[in-house]
């Protein structure tokens, strides 16, 4: 697991095994969370084609469908792999903030 991007306050772009996932931060009141998704291929497609734009959208829809609000009816919630990976994507995190507290942080570059 590595991260490629993020927005801070707001989400985490990461690869593993060649997929790309979005660990978007959520926040509603005094409960904040992340959700995890492995993107689609149609998503996969959005992001080539509109880059950081088509992510920021993404963890906005993610943020605003409240997928951990009880009863939540959010399409976001059956695609949470946080419990799977969210260990992963911890540990890429501390890996990636480490890199870039020493300056050899290299942002994914997209429009």
């Amino acid at each position: 697991m590595k991260v490629l991007d993020h927005e801070p306050y707001a989400w985490f772009l990461l690869e593993h095994e060649g997929a790309l996932y979005l660990d978007a931060h959520c926040s509603h009141s005094f409960f904040d969370y992340s959700v995890l998704i492995r993107l689609s291929a149609e998503e996969c497609g959005q992001f080539e084609t509109l880059g950081r734009d088509y992510i920021g959208r993404l963890a906005y829809d993610i943020h605003y469908s409240a997928p951990a609000a009880l009863g939540s009816t959010s399409p976001f919630r059956s695609r949470n792999l946080t419990r799977e990976l969210g260990d992963a994507v911890s540990a890429a995190v501390k890996d990636w903030r480490e890199r870039e507290a020493l300056g050899s942080h290299t942002a994914f570059p997209r429009a």
